[in-house]
C-alpha cells in the first residue's frame, strides 16, 4: 500500500492524479498577521508559528496527495522564521507553482533574494487601496517601497490584485491596477466576500469593478466571467471540486475545503487519502451559488464538464 492509502502503480496512480490531485493547495504556516484588516477572519495576534518538522510532514504529504500546486498562506507567512527553509524544502518535490500569499510589509531585499534562490515561483499581494482607511493597512502608500523593491529583484512573479469592497473609492483601485500593470506585475481584481466567502458589495462597489474590468481589458476574462454572473444575477452556480482539486490546510494540521467552510468540515491531513479527494470531487458544494472564492472555482472550472455523484443521485431522486 502506499503513504495515502492504495495500491501503488504507476498507470493507476497518474490516472488517480490527474482525475483528483489538487491543482493548488494552500497551507497556514501561522495563523498570526502582523495587520488587522476589519474584514480578514483568517488571523489572530498570538499564535506561535507551526512547528517547521510538522510543515515539512505536512508538505510531504501534500506531494504524496500528487498536489500540482502549493502555496503557503497564513495569517502572514513571513512571520514563520523558517519560511525560506520551508520553500527550499518544497522544491524537490517538483511542484507546478511553488508560492506564496503575504501583506508584503515583511519584505527586505535578504528575504526577497533567499526566496529566489529557494526556488519560490509566485508571490500574491493585494492591495486595497491607495492610502490606508479604517477598515485596512493594506494600501499602495505604505507599501509602494516594498512593491518596488519587488520589481527589482524579484525573480519570481508578483500578482498585485486590487480588492473592490474593502473601502477604497473607485478611483483608488484603478490606480493599484495601473501601478501593477506600469511595474510588470499581474494585475488581478478580488471581490471582497464575508466570512462565509459569499459576495456582498454596494452599488458603488459594483460601478467600480466595470470601470476596472475596463481597464485591464482583454486580460480581464478569468474562468467564464464568474464575477459578471455574479453581479449581474446574483447567483454564478458550478461543480465545486474544493477538498479535491483546492485543499486548504489550516495550522492544525486538518486539510478543509476551503478557510470559509473550514467549520463545516476538517480531517486531518496525515489521514487524508486518495478516497478522501475523490469524495469531495463528487460532493455538491451547497455554497457554491454565491461563492466568491477564486481559488475553489478556478481549481474547479477544468472539471466543469463532469457530473458530481451526489448531484446526479438528487437528480435521480426528484425524477417522476
Amino acid at each position: 500500500m502506499s503513504a495515502v492509502g492504495q495500491p501503488a502503480g504507476r498507470v493507476s496512480g497518474l490516472h488517480r492524479r490527474l482525475r483528483y490531485a489538487p491543482f493548488l493547495c494552500q497551507l497556514v504556516v501561522t495563523r498570526r498577521c502582523n495587520l488587522a484588516c476589519g474584514y480578514c477572519s483568517e488571523y489572530d495576534a498570538v499564535s506561535g508559528p507551526v512547528p517547521a518538522d510538522e510543515l515539512r510532514r505536512r508538505i510531504d504529504h501534500v506531494a504524496r496527495l500528487g498536489s500540482f500546486g502549493l502555496e503557503f498562506t497564513g495569517g502572514e507567512p513571513l512571520l514563520h522564521p523558517d519560511l525560506v527553509a520551508l520553500v527550499r524544502h518544497a522544491r524537490p518535490h517538483r511542484f507546478r507553482m511553488l508560492g506564496l500569499i503575504s501583506n508584503g510589509f515583511l519584505l527586505t531585499r535578504d528575504i526577497v533574494e533567499a526566496l529566489n534562490d529557494a526556488g519560490l515561483t509566485d508571490l500574491q499581494i493585494s492591495v486595497d487601496g491607495v492610502r490606508p482607511n479604517v477598515v485596512t493597512l493594506k494600501a499602495l502608500q505604505p507599501l509602494r517601497p516594498k512593491l518596488e523593491l519587488l520589481a527589482r529583484h524579484a525573480r519570481f512573479r508578483v500578482v498585485l490584485s486590487a480588492v473592490v469592497g474593502s473601502g477604497a473609492s473607485g478611483d483608488e483601485v484603478e490606480e493599484v491596477v495601473r501601478f501593477a500593470r506600469d511595474r510588470g506585475f499581474r494585475p488581478r481584481v478580488l471581490l471582497l466576500h464575508d466570512a462565509g466567502g459569499q459576495l456582498g458589495l454596494s452599488l458603488a462597489d459594483l460601478a467600480s469593478y466595470r470601470r476596472v474590468q475596463r481597464l485591464i481589458g482583454r486580460h480581464w476574462k478569468d474562468w467564464f466571467d464568474y464575477r459578471d454572473a455574479l453581479i449581474g444575477a446574483g447567483r454564478a452556480p458550478f461543480r465545486c471540486r474544493a477538498g479535491s482539486r483546492y485543499l486548504y490546510v489550516g495550522e492544525q494540521g486538518l486539510a478543509h475545503r476551503c478557510a470559509q467552510t473550514r467549520l463545516a468540515f476538517g480531517k486531518p491531513l496525515a489521514e487524508y487519502s486518495f478516497a478522501d479527494l475523490r469524495t469531495q470531487y463528487h460532493s455538491s458544494k451547497p455554497c457554491n451559488e454565491c461563492c466568491t472564492i477564486g481559488c475553489a472555482r478556478s481549481c474547479s472550472m477544468p472539471d466543469r464538464w463532469f457530473p458530481q455523484r451526489q448531484e446526479d443521485g438528487e437528480a435521480r431522486a426528484h425524477r417522476p
